[in-house]
């Protein structure tokens, strides 16, 4: 018996099912635009970091959150160490970044090489399941429970410079058949900003250091002064200074030629850093004098590290690249802080701190040279 009313209910159910299905897109939609546009603050908050520690810092605060990730690593290619080496002398304590990696070389990072960049093109992203075989240098300190993986190529004008690894307890959540534009994307943003913050980092650290010597110039010293009696002032601990000459430096150079000169610095400043800890600083102040900031040191204990400097310099004589010797030796003054008022501006009391081993310095070259003399 045919129905009357059943055409009606086809479409009504017909209608309800479009509704369900729109409200669905329409959350879907909300959800997606919600996404972008937490990735899209994520995005210009990395383009604004301005330093190589703020922009990993960024990544691997922000990008969990935002991306409902479980663990992010970033890998990097170093191969001379150079990296890591001028981050750590602008004062970046990768103790704070357990998931910061370098590797040292290309190969380390775990993509398969293509054999024809015409065909193939650069390496892609690897999805899939997590093989701690296999996948567990990429993801130190990991949660336990890791079960799908993503391995992300950094790259920058074809050059593969590195890896941004996602991590999920959730073994959907990468798979090979997913597809990539998305997370590439947000790869070529970090690949950008981290080798212009890199650029910018090796530049300043260029500006701060003395080219000859390697060690670090005036205008490092003199900032670092500054942000050190401000420390010592709130944790009260002592800083010293040492002001260092060459003897008859003069003499050298016109014995031995400037590149006797040159070769003499350099060593001269090798053998003072070799007796001073990690948390010291040494400068070259130009010409023949050098600086060094000793950190939590009182005078006694800064008078025994300028005789040590002094022992290791004139107790062995410099070889140079001819094969000639020379005996060189090194006059010392040293001074420590004892100025902790806080109504005394922290510049006055720096320029007075090198100054006063600066005149320490002087009455070694006065008493005979090739001596320490402590200001009191």
């Amino acid at each position: 018996m045919h129905d009357p009313g059943a055409p009606a209910r086809d479409v009504e159910a017909e209608n309800e099912s479009l509704r369900a299905r729109l409200d669905y897109l329409v959350e879907q939609a909300e959800r997606n635009h919600e996404i972008m546009c937490r990735h899209q603050a994520f995005d210009l908050e990395i383009v604004g970091s301005d330093s190589f520690q703020a922009l990993i810092g960024t990544i691997f605060s922000s990008l969990p959150a935002i991306a409902g990730l479980d663990i992010v690593t970033l890998s990097l290619v170093d191969e001379d160490a150079d990296i890591r080496t001028v981050m750590d002398k602008l004062g970046v304590d990768f103790n704070d970044f357990p998931h910061m990696i370098f590797v040292d070389s290309v190969a380390a990072l775990g993509f398969v090489p293509s054999r024809s960049e015409v065909f193939t093109g650069p390496p892609k992203p690897m999805l899939g399941p997590y093989h701690p075989a296999g996948h567990q240098p990429m993801f130190p300190n990991q949660p336990p429970g890791l079960q799908s993986i993503a391995l992300v190529p950094l790259l920058r004008n074809k050059r593969l410079i590195g890896s941004l690894n996602l991590g999920s307890l959730d073994a959907t959540r990468f798979t090979p058949a997913m597809a990539t534009d998305f997370i590439e994307h947000m790869a070529s943003i970090i690949a950008i900003c981290l080798e212009n913050v890199i650029s910018n980092e090796m530049l300043k650290y260029i500006g701060l250091t003395d080219s000859l010597t390697g060690v670090y110039n005036r205008r490092y010293i003199d900032r670092r002064l500054l942000e050190e009696i401000g420390r010592a002032r709130r944790q009260a601990y002592r800083i010293s200074c040492l002001y260092i000459d060459i003897d008859h430096f003069k003499q050298v150079n016109d014995s031995s030629g400037h590149q006797g000169g040159d070769e003499v610095l350099r060593e001269v400043a090798a053998r003072i850093k070799a007796e001073l800890r990690l948390s010291d600083a040494l400068g070259r102040f130009g010409g023949e004098e050098f600086v060094v900031l000793l950190i939590d040191a009182n005078l006694d204990s800064a008078t025994q590290v300028a005789q040590r400097i002094l022992q290791s310099i004139a107790g062995t004589p410099f070889t140079l690249s001819g094969g000639e010797q020379l005996a060189v030796s090194v006059s010392i003054g040293v001074a420590t802080l004892d100025d902790f008022e806080r109504d005394h501006a922290i510049e006055g009391v720096a320029q007075e701190l090198v100054a006063h081993a600066d005149t320490a310095l002087y009455k070694a070259k006065e008493g005979g040279r090739n001596r320490v003399v402590s200001f009191v």
